[in-house]
């Protein structure tokens, strides 16, 4: 198949996205595709794509445009099929609002959260109900912006005077601010592959220092990694359960990730979903691949059985 690998971009995340683009095209060619990379930041996607027009694109696009159903609905618009989830779907998955909602509908236990935006800071004097933010949630908290990835703008707050600042941190990467309760606990990782979205081998993420931040996810040594993780088997059961019921309230497809923290008691709380996960040489994904003894190639190859079968 001729297949474009869509990566790069403008982000912030434009590094870890070609990273992640070079070795689906190294993995692609493997396996006898003839697979080729667009970067939209360099060259204007669409000329390019009806210049030298693919069979599918591989979206390896990380955060905003890739992530938000920006580029999925322009190859809708250009009828030309592409892996991962539907433009609506990406669109809920990547707000982590709108996520946190429909999984709470949906039975999926997430840590309790408000929501504080841009506008309403500016215009409505929204910065007088911070308090009550703590009120409600408790410290200490996370603070993520709504749209964002690759924990870009999350801070930990654990004094009430910090939360300000933190918010005006999460501001800057999107319009709104989520104010999380922090669960203390194992922080894991659950992938899933295929048309059926198969589950892969949990992965248990051990920061060697402070958290699980940028840094501590794209800097080789700076996590440990236990895969499968250090979990029992009800707390791996229950961290399958509900990663493969958070994937179905969101309709993800063909590749995804669920992020969750497994509490003290042993329950699992999901985080957020990743509609486009990375794919570097220290992502997760490839990495529980591997535990399950599959290649890069191995988890290519599902991946795009499960989007030609859409075709």
């Amino acid at each position: 198949m001729r297949i474009a690998i869509i990566a790069g971009g403008r982000t912030p995340e434009r590094d870890v996205s070609l990273r992640s683009g070079r070795r689906v095209m190294l993995s692609l060619g493997e396996l006898e595709h003839e697979a080729w990379l667009v970067d939209p930041a360099e060259v204007a996607m669409v000329e390019t794509l009806a210049e030298r027009r693919p069979d599918l694109c591989w979206l390896a696009l990380h955060g905003k445009e890739g992530e938000d159903g920006t580029v999925q609905r322009l190859l809708d618009l250009l009828q030309i099929p592409y892996t991962g989830t539907a433009a609506f779907d990406c669109e809920v998955a990547f707000d982590k609002v709108l996520a946190k909602d429909a999984l709470q509908r949906a039975g999926v236990p997430t840590p309790p959260w408000v929501v504080i935006e841009g506008w309403a800071l500016r215009d409505l004097g929204g910065g007088a109900a911070l308090g009550k933010a703590v009120e409600r949630i408790g410290l200490p908290c996370v603070v993520k912006p709504s749209r964002s990835g690759s924990a870009l703008g999350m801070s930990f707050v654990e004094r009430e005077a910090d939360l300000p600042q933190a918010v005006m941190a999460a501001l800057s990467f999107s319009g709104a601010a989520l104010i999380e309760a922090k669960v203390e606990g194992r922080e894991v990782a659950a992938a899933l592959a295929g048309r059926t979205l198969e589950p892969l081998p949990i992965v248990e993420i051990v920061p060697k220092e402070g958290v699980y931040d940028y840094a501590a996810r794209y800097t080789a040594g700076a996590t440990e990694y236990f895969c499968p993780a250090r979990l029992s088997e009800g707390a791996s059961a229950a961290v399958a359960a509900f990663a493969a019921t958070a994937a179905e309230a969101l309709h993800l497809r063909d590749l995804t990730r669920v992020d969750l923290i497994v509490d003290t008691n042993d329950r699992p709380w999901v985080l957020e979903v990743n509609v486009s996960p990375g794919m570097t040489e220290t992502s997760l994904v490839p990495m529980a691949a591997q535990a399950q003894g599959l290649s890069l190639s191995d988890l290519c190859d599902s991946v795009l059985r499960s989007t030609v079968a859409r075709i």
